[in-house]
């Protein structure tokens, strides 16, 4: 069995992204297609798999580090921000991306809040089967 840790993360995400297409669970709203991922970007994403992806990158970021929040999320999502003349900043991505995408995998079984100390969503047993299986 490959581990995920392992894998090249490009190589598992691309993976993980076509196996979430199917998982009825996982659909872009008709809202992701106008907003931007964080106040650091410009444009809008034109990706058209964008949704897939994240969810893939999330769902390994999960596995990796175990409990995880959302503003957890945000920081590693974020990014340097151009202020012009004044020196670039760091920000953090949006909010709504993510916990919706968080809610969606809770929809479909593969995450769970944590009831421990640490707050933030962790894998399911269902979650951590489905990731790994997609690693073979």
């Amino acid at each position: 069995m490959a581990d995920i840790r392992t894998i090249h993360p490009d190589k598992y995400n691309k993976a993980l992204a076509l196996a979430l297409k199917n998982i009825s669970e996982f659909t872009a709203p008709e809202w992701s297609a106008f907003v931007k991922s964080s106040t650091h970007k410009v444009r809008p994403i034109v990706e058209p798999d964008f949704w897939y992806k994240r969810s893939a990158s999330i769902l390994r970021q999960i596995y990796i580090r175990g409990t995880v929040g959302v503003q957890r999320l945000r920081t590693r999502y974020g990014g340097r921000k151009d202020r012009g003349v004044k020196p670039a900043e760091f920000r953090r991505s949006g909010g709504k991306i993510i916990r919706s995408i968080l809610q969606q995998a809770e929809k479909a079984g593969f995450l769970e809040k944590s009831k421990e100390k640490k707050a933030g969503r962790k894998l399911t047993e269902k979650g951590r089967s489905f990731l790994e299986e997609v690693a073979k």
